[in-house]
């Protein structure tokens, strides 16, 4: 079997940059073992695969290299630019039917905007071994699907060193830690050892829950925001009601054909 295959680099302008996607177009589901072997055998923090359901509009499924999960922002961003850039899909607005519900994506002028739920913070505790795991202080913990920890500034994020293990065994999908930006509105990294992605480069689905903490403290709905991981990566982001507006760019690496 061949299927064909493309390596993008998503939330960037820039090759190397961002968060590396795979995207398999499929013209109908594998087994979802054969997904995740692929998956796993790609290494990247997800791959993304689809299935041409009708004019526009899609089924989207994302594989890290250990689990399937329900929402993923850049290889989301990562299809739609692998449609519209080499698969010629003409539709102006593109609909993802994923385990998040449908998800509606466009371009804006060079950037690629998707539309996601919001998933806000309720206010929790702060993990009893988080000065461990972390090595911070955190002035505010909330949980959506990930903890969401807050600092006081940049470098207090840019600073951390992470224990992988400890955060691991944490019950959350993944850890999201925040704090005011010097040049953006707001930074962030993102931790999900537990899922097989120690440290994700780029996430869109974190800022699901990141937008509407920063939309309340700052009293604003739109953003531009940085996540400071060692590659780096800009998103633009506007709340909507109970929907996020997650945007970027993205550029491709490779393209090639995957035989199994």
């Amino acid at each position: 079997m061949k299927i064909p295959y493309f390596h993008v680099d998503a939330f960037t302008r820039r090759t190397f940059e961002g968060n590396a996607a795979g995207v398999c177009p499929l013209s109908e589901w594998l087994p979802d073992e054969t997904m995740q072997l692929i998956a796993a055998e790609n290494r990247h923090a997800e791959t993304a695969f689809f299935v041409r359901q009708g004019s526009g509009e899609y089924g989207l499924r994302w594989f890290t290299p250990s689990v399937e999960i329900d929402l993923c922002g850049h290889a989301t961003l990562a299809t739609a630019h692998v449609l519209w850039r080499h698969l010629n899909e003409k539709a102006e607005r593109l609909t993802f039917h994923s385990k998040s519900g449908p998800l509606m994506v466009t371009q804006r002028g060079c950037r690629i905007s998707m539309d996601f739920p919001s998933r806000p913070a309720a206010p929790a505790s702060v993990p009893p071994d988080a000065k461990e795991a972390l090595g911070i202080d955190p002035i505010f913990c909330g949980k959506a699907r990930d903890y969401l920890l807050v600092l006081e500034n940049e470098d207090n994020v840019r600073e951390i060193r992470p224990d992988f293990d400890r955060i691991a065994a944490w019950d959350a999908f993944a850890v999201i830690v925040t704090a005011p930006g010097r040049e953006v509105d707001f930074v962030s990294r993102f931790f999900a050892p537990g899922a097989g992605v120690p440290e994700d480069p780029a996430t869109g689905s974190s800022h699901c829950t990141l937008v509407p903490y920063w939309a309340e403290r700052l009293k604003k709905t739109e953003f531009e925001a940085r996540q400071l991981s060692d590659r780096g990566a800009e998103l633009f982001c506007e709340l909507a009601g109970d929907r996020v507006w997650i945007g970027g760019e993205a550029v491709t690496y490779l393209t090639g054909t995957i035989e199994i």
